[in-house]
Formats: C-alpha cells, sequence, structure tokens
C-alpha cells in the first residue's frame, strides 16, 4: 500500500477520518498476513515509511503506525503519505 490520505475530508471531521485510515491500514496488514507464505519462510514482515511526501517519508516500525498517524493529526497536516509493504521473513534465533 502505497498512498497519500487527506485529514481534511468534506463530511468528516479529522479525527473521525483518522480513525478510517487507521481501520484501512489495519485491514490491509491483516490480508496480507493471510496470504499464503513462500517455502522457507516464517512470516510476514512490513517495510512502512511515513512522511509528508514520498521523498520525505521516513521508515517506521509496524507497531508505530497508529501512533505516527496520531501525531500527524496533532501537528495540523492536510495530508500525509504512508507506505506499508509487505515482505516474507525469517525468524532468527537470539543468543
Amino acid at each position: 500500500m502505497k498512498k497519500t490520505f487527506q485529514l481534511k475530508v468534506e463530511n468528516k471531521t479529522p479525527e473521525r477520518q483518522v480513525d478510517s485510515i487507521k481501520h484501512e491500514v489495519k485491514k490491509y496488514i491483516v490480508r496480507e498476513r493471510r496470504k499464503e507464505l513462500p517455502s522457507g519462510t516464517d512470516f510476514w514482515d512490513f517495510d512502512c515509511k511515513i512522511g509528508d511526501n514520498e521523498q520525505a517519508a521516513k521508515s517506521i516500525h509496524p507497531s508505530t503506525i497508529n501512533e505516527m498517524i496520531g501525531k500527524v493529526l496533532a501537528s495540523g497536516k492536510e495530508s500525509f503519505y504512508l507506505e506499508v509493504l509487505a515482505k516474507p521473513a525469517k525468524r532468527t534465533k537470539k543468543d
């Protein structure tokens, strides 16, 4: 998912729009995790980026997506770019 989200939508308050965006992202992640894994991999990992636009997007951990969307809302911006890409990964043993 590579998308620019608008926070200022005509019929919604920005808070409701943020809830809608968070739901859409969660739905995408759940859908990607349901896909069959390639052989030799253990789980689906996600590369995530967020920023004002595609060029200014910075990498974030998938668990901080909702927190970062909340920060964008608090900053008063009208839109932001979010990229969430699934990739197969293999767990490594900790020493």
